[in-house]
């Protein structure tokens, strides 16, 4: 991986463990956390009123610890739907037979009416069409994924597809570097939101 993506993983407050290969290299990243995308989370603050709310007597006392309690709650291993994704290493091999995904999966994925590869293959060429599930998000597309065979492990391409159109409308969500730059940094995360509440109180 680029130096820039390990860099970034870090900033994230993720870890990084180098593999052998792309698949081990994506298991190898580690967030204990959910991500925060400018996008999404960023227009609305999903969870920030209800926080203060519940929280304002602190905020008012002691706003150090207020921020503290506040970036312990949306940076831990929590699901409430903020608008934000999840890091996952999820092995997807639907056309590889011998598989379990390939016996779930495999006759949509044959059938050009039920899916639609052109995306990936447009990166990937004739390579093999396995996929590391990387996130999943509550915003759309929900589903983001790697293909292994992507000719630039160093920086692969990120592809988007969501439950409702499941590999039937694909989007080329750019290269991991730039995917990555998409997420909040605590302190940044931390800026926004004390600008917001700045602005309320």
């Amino acid at each position: 991986m680029k130096t820039e993506i390990v860099n970034r993983i870090k900033e994230l407050g993720g870890t990084f463990t180098k593999g052998n290969s792309l698949q081990e290299t994506l298991k190898g990243i580690e967030f204990t956390h959910p991500l925060y995308p400018h996008e999404l989370w960023g227009h609305e603050l999903y969870g920030i009123d209800e926080f203060y709310n519940k929280n304002n007597k602190l905020f008012k006392k002691d706003k150090e610890a207020f921020y503290k309690n506040l970036l312990a709650h949306f940076f831990s291993d929590q699901t409430p739907p903020y608008g934000q994704a999840f890091y996952k290493k999820k092995l997807f091999t639907p056309l590889t037979k011998g598989t379990e995904d390939h016996d779930e999966w495999g006759a949509d994925f044959e059938d050009e009416e039920m899916t639609n590869l052109s995306e990936v293959k447009k990166i990937v060429g004739n390579g093999k069409l396995e996929f590391m599930e990387i996130a999943y998000s509550y915003g759309f597309p929900d589903g983001y994924y790697i293909c292994l065979s992507d000719p630039n492990p160093e920086n692969p391409t990120v592809f988007g597809t969501d439950h409702e159109v499941y590999f039937y409308e694909i989007s080329n969500e750019g290269a991991f570097e730039d995917f990555l730059q998409q997420f909040y940094t605590k302190s940044e995360f931390l800026e926004v939101v004390k600008k917001y509440i700045d602005s309320k109180s």
